[in-house]
């Protein structure tokens, strides 16, 4: 996925926390947001994964698309409505939320 100008942070004291943000339009305030924690085995315990953007969706802070597992299930953000998910792996949604950010994106 193309971006503009791309961001990360990472917690240098601790590697089991990842926080991404990449901006794709700063002036319209548009991101890709990714949040992780692993065990000490290197599994994903919690994720968040957001597609925001306000010219999109006003609704639930501009984020359009979104997949986490907090609320103790996994489900999927989509312009203000949410829904469970099946989940399988988190490799295989989050190659799901790419897809489908591309998808917007050129719909847009």
């Amino acid at each position: 996925m193309a971006r503009k100008s791309q961001r990360s942070q990472q917690r240098k004291s601790d590697p089991s926390h990842v926080l991404e943000r990449h901006c794709l339009d700063r002036r319209h305030g548009i991101y890709l947001v990714r949040k992780i924690d692993m065990d000490e085995q290197g599994h994903v315990v919690s994720y968040s994964l957001a597609y925001i953007d306000p010219t999109i969706c006003s609704e639930d802070n501009g984020r359009v698309l979104g997949y986490d597992n907090s609320h103790g299930y996994h489900h999927r953000h989509y312009k203000g409505k949410m829904e469970p998910v099946d989940f399988t792996s988190f490799t295989e949604l989050e190659q799901r939320f790419e897809m489908e950010v591309r998808e917007l994106r050129n719909e847009h």
